[in-house]
């Protein structure tokens, strides 16, 4: 019987980057938090014989690519497996790619997940965190999910107190900036603005009060001031989201994805709809849905 699971993506509720690794890395410290978009994925016990691939998939999105981390995920787990057994991978996308909302990542992860239990490895999330960071800095937060302080380069992983359920429209440009160059250009920056982490922290451990409007009020991204310049739609975004009622907008990863934070759900679709509706309208994507 397949296992099926889902892979939520992710937003940054607060990021900083706090400077470069002598390994290329950067360090940084940032809030990650689980949203209500997800990819779906199922898995199913295939049998090989010896020198037949041992890794299928029957979607378009990942065949015929190894680079893909769903099979770097399951290159991990395979070698664990009895060597007459495979595994058929299907994928159901919902989730932009190349949007900073770890995409990829969370798709390994649900890999991860997915094959631990289809081959009772029995392997904990902890150790499923060690296999994932050796493919992607965020796929330890992708096995674990829910609201987290990560700092080192991501993997080092603090749960924070869950924020419930928070309003959110999630709107995609088109054009795209790639990690690469918004971290290079990053580095040549003299003196970037620095969000204020502890402070969203703080907020979020406390619990008080309106949340949403409290964590609106705290929405920072260094990565913001490499990305919108390079990217204008990110900027054009967050001027509609905020116009039409958001809470508070910011752009999540390295982009160019943009979220705004609602008081409510009617809100946050009225929102979405004046969005879709401007003319030469700046997003190509555009969801509503919740924290989780």
């Amino acid at each position: 019987m397949a296992i099926v699971k889902e892979a939520y993506a992710k937003i940054n509720l607060s990021l900083d980057v706090i400077g470069k690794l002598e390994n290329g890395y950067h360090e940084v410290c940032m809030i990650m938090q689980t949203i209500g978009l997800r990819d779906e994925l199922s898995f199913d016990v295939i049998e090989v014989k010896e020198g037949e691939e041992r890794i299928i998939f029957d979607s378009d999105i990942t065949a015929d690519n190894k680079d893909n981390l769903i099979y770097k995920a399951a290159a991990l787990l395979l070698p664990k497996v009895d060597s007459s057994k495979g595994v058929l991978i299907s994928l159901t996308k919902n989730i932009p790619m190349a949007a900073g909302m770890a995409g990829g990542s969370t798709d390994a992860a649900a890999t991860l997940h997915g094959i631990n239990e289809l081959f009772n490895l029995q392997l904990t999330d902890d150790e499923l965190c060690e296999l994932g960071v050796k493919i992607g800095a965020d796929v330890p937060y992708c096995i674990k999910g829910g609201t987290m302080l990560a700092e080192g380069i991501g993997e080092k992983l603090s749960p924070l107190r869950t924020i419930g359920s928070i309003d959110l429209v999630i709107a995609k440009p088109e054009a795209g900036v790639s990690t690469k160059y918004v971290y290079e250009h990053l580095d040549a920056l003299p003196n970037p603005t620095h969000p204020d982490v502890k402070g969203m922290k703080e907020i979020i451990e406390k619990g008080e009060g309106n949340i949403a409007e409290k964590i609106a009020s705290k929405l920072g991204n260094i990565l913001e001031c490499v990305t919108i310049p390079a990217c204008p739609e990110v900027q054009k975004i967050k001027d509609i989201l905020d116009t039409n009622g958001s809470l508070g907008s910011l752009m999540s990863g390295s982009g160019p994805t943009v979220f705004g934070v609602f008081p409510d759900k009617t809100s946050a679709e009225k929102a979405a709809k004046a969005l879709r509706e401007t003319e030469g309208c700046p997003a190509k994507d555009i969801f509503v849905t919740t924290t989780v």
